[in-house]
């Protein structure tokens, strides 16, 4: 196999350390892994010696997947969260370092509008005065002193609790972490008018419906040393999650959710007539 000095992984938003150290010796040197969509690419790139030796203690702690920084003559501001449209950049709030918001882009490989859809258009851009734009990718997360995008989740994935928001990527860091857990995923469950925090969990396979109940204690002890995930109120396993047919490898949440509302429903009604 030739040896390479440093390798690019496009577009992997969801770049782990861990599949990084899976890879041969000889690719180790250096993997640069960008971050952008469809709309922007690139918009940041991380190598993978940053990743293992300064994010990846963090990531597994719950404060996101670090993408790196801006690639150069892209304009990368977090504004607060609104699932509105914003016409004008003079009604965006922009964040301090350290807070969640939409991530928004600006720069000459950002895309104008899309073919024949003005009112996804009108979703996606803001425009500014000198004539200019923002994209806004869809995506939450923050910056960090050193000017690092940390990715925190899709931003219509995010669940908004009566007192708080949870992200996705924060909140199942920590768990997948578990070595019975294949993988988890956080989704919103109504109750009333608000929304109640569920993490569902695809355990590895041929795990026993008794060490199932073992894992899920587990988990409720490492729900208690992460204060980001105190207001999960259920875990529920699943056998094996729905995928995005596009996409083999992103959760198909919303068919997700919907499983788990019901799973949820009946699960506290056994409860109230166990009582």
């Amino acid at each position: 196999m030739p040896r390479f000095r440093q390798i690019s992984w496009l577009n992997l938003k969801e770049c782990s350390a861990a599949l990084v150290r899976t890879l041969p010796q000889e690719f180790l040197p250096q993997i640069f892994t960008p971050y952008g969509a469809t709309e922007a690419l690139p918009v940041c790139s991380i190598g993978s010696h940053e990743i293992l030796q300064h994010t990846a203690a963090k990531t597994a702690t719950g404060h996101g997947i670090c993408v790196g920084r801006p690639v150069d003559g892209i304009d990368l501001k977090i504004i607060r969260i609104t699932d509105a449209p914003i016409f004008s950049w003079d009604d965006a709030e922009i964040l301090p370092t350290g807070s969640i918001g939409e991530i928004c882009v600006c720069g000459p490989q950002v895309t104008s509008g899309y073919f024949r859809m003005d009112q996804a258009t009108a979703a996606a851009k803001i425009h500014v005065k000198t004539g200019c734009f923002y994209h806004r990718m869809g995506d939450v997360g923050y910056l960090d002193e050193q000017g690092r995008v940390w990715f925190c989740g899709r931003k219509n994935h995010r669940v908004v609790t009566a007192t708080s928001t949870l992200y996705t990527i924060p909140c199942e860091a920590v768990f997948n972490l578990h070595p019975q857990v294949a993988r988890t995923a956080l989704v919103g469950c109504t109750e009333g008018l608000a929304q109640r925090a569920v993490l569902c969990v695809e355990l590895h396979k041929n795990v026993s419906e008794q060490l199932a109940a073992t894992i899920i204690d587990d988990l409720r002890q490492i729900q208690l040393q992460y204060p980001h995930t105190a207001e999960i109120c259920a875990f529920l396993t699943h056998p094996q999650f729905p995928v995005d047919v596009r996409h083999n490898a992103k959760i198909f949440r919303e068919k997700l959710a919907l499983w788990a509302q019901k799973r949820w429903a009946q699960a506290k009604q056994d409860q109230g007539l166990r009582k």
